[in-house]
């Protein structure tokens, strides 16, 4: 039989050749080289047809049987399975020295069939030997049944190959033997599911000892674990040493080892990997195959920190049976846990407080400086106390009871409310006194009414001895306002001096003890000798020696000797006693301190270094670096600060400097005002802590929110820093740098006015851009109103302008005052009555306030107070927001020229996006057919989203330059034709 390729084999490692009849390919052949094709039987009886040859009596035996071309499908190791007998040689009579009982097996490698009948291609083939091939057993004679005995198996292999076929070439060379059967085959891998991967069947190496590497992919619903997943197959196509594996997706479990099957309804499987689906837990279900979590009922929920396997839970009912103690002004809260808690064990408590009218009509969340002891938020105990309340005070207290799950329902968290009245109380301690002025024989001091009156003050006493006499003789004074004027001492001589305030409840406590002094006469005459040359060569030397006199005690009484002893500097009054409410804060400048540190010390509260802590930096200052950080001070929440440092090898100006913010901020106290926490000097490096905002300045958080807020909360924004700046006004504070970048924004989107230290701008210093030097100093000039960039007249009424500017600033969401346009052209433009036109959406409503606040005579702006009115009026009425401002047909000269270019000047479109700095959107506009600039003055923002312009900001900019090329076109019909 001729051996030909076959797709059967006697076991999954191996593919066969199988022998095949072939007799017109081989049957002259084979009479030629001796070999003869007979009929005989095999150890079974069975007929078969064999090849036989047996010239031993012939010397020099040479003779050959060729196969047909066998395919060798890839295979780069071939096996060759031979069944034969081979006869003794002993056995036959008169057997020359010829006689063999061995043969040889060769093969020849090749691309096409080239053996064909009449050639001697066996003797010109170079054939390459697999091996000599000898018979275990051999026969001496074959039986009457013709049966051939001791059958003989071989089986040998060859390799690499690597052309498309082979033929082998059996060689007999003296010995009688029969060719019973050959069986060609080569060994593979099967394909193979194994660790959740499926391997393609894989043909083993060349070498017996070659390792074939195979790549597994997943099966259907897993994903791998390791990387790569692959099975080495061997050369007896075993597979072995697998690496990697597959698992189950999440909603799926491992079936029989090889399938992974969908989680049926009501089960779920929440991660990738062996395991098994799982019932759902309480409170939750699953009504679609392969789910990955159970989903809760409704009016159960899962916590941030809840596994997918463990139950879904609710809110808690409201805590039960609240009880009150009130003791004058503070007040004791006990109350029972819920019966009710959702079926979680993290239930806490907090306490809302509210301040209300008398009549009930209307309550206000209470003061900061309330304090709830253990804590107001997230308590644990069913008990907490309260103090720093208000006498004869109404205060409503919510208790909340929540849990893990509170923040994820819809309705807000069970509460009980109980309402209290506090008792009467005496007032609260005076906290600080000021000298006004001071003579030989007296003076004058101020003080701020106690921060909890706890009713009308009917009086104040004031009690003060010298310094070096013992307390027990110190004389009383009253006065019936927060000023006095202390007579009959002697001169030069230390006071101490202390001050309470008394309500009908009776008095507070002593305030602590102060020093002042009064004038020596080497100082009344020192002051009079300095002041003399004032007067001389008037020409009414009587008269204005007498004024002058007049005017010098005036100077005098404003002196004061300092020395050791006294602790406070000579000051404005802190505290105004003629307009307003009683109580009036005014501002003090602190730079009027003969030593700025007092006017720290004074204002801005210490903090120990221990109850900070810095975590990341998240800027630079003019000074160092800006840092997000904690801060814990005793008997209070831990809370989130910014923390300003001032960086090493700083001089002592640059310290004052630095702190002269925080004695700036210190005396600020507004919720539209960024609140300073502190200061720390007595270590280093030197801190100021102020409260923390999580959205940054203002300018880029709109950028970076271009489009995403409506109206109304941007109406909101600009009423927080316009009640700020009201609150800054009627403390005779001018801001002088009021833009959106000086204002924060926190996660409520709540702005507050920052950044009080514009003095460090009348240095030479011209690093930054927004500031351009006039006069000596820095100025913001695109923010500025027009007299303080000329004359360096900065009051309220020039903040005003700039907050009319910050409006711009908000409503275009960031951009750029007057754009591109330098600081001289601004101020020309300004000098031309050119106003900024309004930004895109802007309600005409708001444009005119801007408007307003840039008047030119300053008299006329609106004030601060009368902007909170207006913007509050269009929050309680939104629809005199919807009329939208347009810019005006015939924009001013300054802005054809500077910010918005000349659609004259340009011969295409190309040429005018250059022109406004938007090249990018070049082929997006050619592309989509708008190749002229008549076509692009007819182009509408759908038309811009349509070919690709999606960045609001860029729509806003092509837009507003395309409203204006109309504007200019409708001004030259010469153009439009």
């Amino acid at each position: 039989r001729a051996p030909s390729l076959s797709e059967k084999g006697e076991s999954t490692t191996a593919s066969s050749l199988m022998i095949t009849n072939q007799p017109c390919a081989l049957f002259s052949l084979l009479l030629f080289l001796q070999w003869e094709e007979v009929s005989g039987y095999d150890e079974n009886l069975n007929t078969i047809r064999t090849y036989q040859v047996c010239n031993v009596f012939d010397p020099s035996q040479n003779n050959w049987l060729l196969t047909t071309f066998i395919d060798r499908r890839g295979a780069q190791r071939i096996y060759v399975e031979i069944r034969f007998t081979v006869r003794d040689c002993s056995s036959i009579p008169n057997v020359p020295g010829s006689c063999k009982e061995t043969f040889n097996l060769y093969y020849y490698e090749t691309d096409a069939v080239i053996a064909t009948k009449g050639t001697a291609f066996w003797m010109e083939a170079p054939y390459l030997k697999v091996d000599t091939i000898a018979a275990d057993e051999s026969f001496s004679q074959v039986d009457f049944g013709g049966r051939l005995m001791k059958v003989n198996t071989e089986v040998r292999s060859f390799g690499p190959l690597s052309k498309n076929g082979f033929y082998l070439a059996f060689q007999d060379y003296g010995a009688c033997m029969s060719l019973l059967s050959v069986r060609v085959f080569y060994k593979k891998c099967p394909s193979v599911v194994q660790n959740f991967a499926i391997f393609p069947e894989t043909m083993t190496g060349a070498e017996s000892t070659s390792l074939v590497i195979a790549r597994g992919i997943c099966i259907p619903n897993s994903e791998e674990v390791d990387v790569p997943i692959k099975l080495y197959c061997n050369g007896d196509g075993e597979w072995m040493v697998p690496i990697g594996s597959c698992t189950c997706k999440a909603g799926f479990e491992p079936d029989n080892g090889n399938v992974c099957r969908a989680c049926p309804p009501g089960t779920f499987k929440s991660t990738q990997g062996p395991g098994l689906c799982l019932q759902c837990p309480p409170n939750s279900r699953s009504t679609a195959e392969a789910a990955t979590i159970c989903v809760c009922r409704n009016g159960y929920y899962r916590g941030d920190a809840d596994q997918p396997d463990e139950p879904c839970t609710s809110v808690p009912s409201s805590p039960r049976n609240v009880i009150s103690i009130v003791n004058e002004t503070s007040v004791i809260l006990e109350w029972h846990s819920p019966r009710e808690t959702g079926g979680r064990g993290d239930v806490v408590y907090n306490i809302v407080c509210k301040k209300c009218r008398a009549d009930r009509r209307s309550c206000s969340h209470c003061d900061d400086n309330v304090d709830f002891v253990p804590r107001q938020l997230g308590l644990t105990d069913t008990r907490v106390f309260i103090s720093n309340l208000w006498a004869h005070t109404l205060y409503s207290f919510e208790i909340q009871a929540v849990n893990g799950v509170s923040n994820k329902s819809p309705y807000p968290a069970q509460h009980v409310s109980i309402d209290i009245t506090t008792n009467q109380a005496a007032p609260s301690i005076v906290p600080i006194m000021h000298q006004i002025s001071s003579t030989m024989n007296s003076f004058t001091l101020s003080w701020p009414q106690p921060e909890q009156p706890n009713g009308i003050i009917l009086d104040y006493e004031l009690r003060y001895y010298e310094k070096d006499h013992a307390e027990i003789n110190s004389t009383i004074l009253r006065s019936q306002t927060n000023t006095a004027r202390v007579e009959g001492l002697r001169p030069g001589t230390v006071y101490v001096v202390q001050v309470r305030a008394r309500t009908v409840a009776g008095f507070g406590k002593d305030s602590s003890k102060m020093c002042f002094q009064t004038l020596t006469d080497d100082d009344f005459k020192s002051e009079l000798r300095e002041q003399l040359p004032l007067i001389a060569g008037s020409a009414a030397a009587g008269v204005v020696f007498i004024v002058s006199l007049v005017a010098i005690a005036i100077v005098c009484s404003r002196k004061r000797a300092y020395t050791k002893e006294a602790v406070y500097s000579d000051k404005l009054q802190h505290y105004s006693t003629g307009r307003g409410s009683p109580g009036m804060k005014i501002y003090i400048d602190p730079f009027t301190y003969e030593d700025p540190n007092e006017a720290v010390r004074e204002f801005a509260k210490e903090i120990d270094v221990s109850t900070v802590k810095i975590e990341e930096v998240i800027g630079a200052g003019e000074f160092g670096e800006v840092y997000k950080g904690r801060l814990k001070l005793p008997g209070k929440r831990e809370i989130y600060v910014a923390i300003k440092t001032l960086k090493a090898g700083y001089v002592e100006k640059q310290r004052r400097d630095f702190l002269s913010e925080a004695s700036i901020m210190g005396q600020f106290d507004h919720p539209n005002i960024i609140r300073l926490e502190g200061v720390v000097t007595k270590s280093r490096p030197v801190m100021i802590v102020t409260e923390f905002m999580e959205n940054g300045a203002l300018d880029s958080f709109l950028r970076q929110n271009d489009g995403q807020f409506t109206v109304i909360q941007l109406v909101g924004m600009m009423r927080g820093i316009s009640a700020g700046m009201k609150y800054l006004s009627e403390m005779n504070y001018v801001h002088r740098d009021l833009a959106a970048r000086n204002i924060l924004v926190n996660s409520n989107l709540v702005c507050k006015v920052s950044d009080f230290g514009l003095s460090r701008y009348l240095q030479d210093d011209t690093s930054d851009p927004s500031y351009t030097s006039s006069l000596g100093g820095k100025i913001p000039v695109r923010w500025t109103a027009p007299e303080a960039i000329a004359y360096r007249k900065f009051t309220s009424a020039s903040d005003v302008w700039s907050y009319g500017i910050v409006m711009w600033e908000v409503m275009s969401f960031g951009e750029r005052p007057y754009w591109d346009m330098s600081n001289q052209d601004v101020i020309n433009a300004i000098e031309q009555d050119y106003r900024l036109p309004p930004p895109m959406d802007c309600p005409s409503a708001l444009h005119q306030l801007m408007l307003d606040c840039w008047q030119k005579d300053r008299n006329v702006r609106p004030r601060f107070t009368d902007i909170v009115s207006t913007l509050d009026k269009m929050i309680r009425n939104p629809t005199s927001l919807k009329a939208i401002a347009n810019i005006p047909a015939v924009p001013s000269q300054p802005l054809l020229d500077r910010s918005i270019p000349d659609f004259n000047t340009f011969s295409s479109v190309e040429d005018w996006l250059a022109a406004i700095k938007m090249s990018q959107y070049r082929d997006n506009f050619l592309n989509s057919g708008f190749t002229s600039l008549q076509l692009v003055a007819q182009m509408t923002s759908e038309d811009l989203l349509r070919i690709g312009v999606t960045l609001a900001g860029h729509q806003k900019k092509i837009l507003s330059n395309i409203q204006s090329m109309r504007v200019q076109m409708s001004q030259s019909p010469t153009t439009m034709a």
